[in-house]
């Protein structure tokens, strides 16, 4: 892993994006037999989660 690499994984984590990497880790470790998804949809997956879905989901 480089160092932007890095810098960037720990960027994403001050802001709560949650990694895609550790996602796919977990899944072979965890749930080898499981479907993965696509880098796309793990991001919509974890947005809707954070802020609600249909109906414009509220933060505060």
């Amino acid at each position: 892993m480089s160092i932007w690499s890095l810098v960037a994984d720990t960027a994403r984590a001050m802001v709560g994006q949650p990694s895609y990497r550790a996602y796919v880790d977990h899944m072979a470790a965890h749930h080898p037999d499981a479907p993965v998804m696509t880098e796309a949809q793990f991001f919509r997956d974890r947005q809707q989660a954070r802020y609600g879905g249909r109906g414009g989901g509220r933060c505060c």
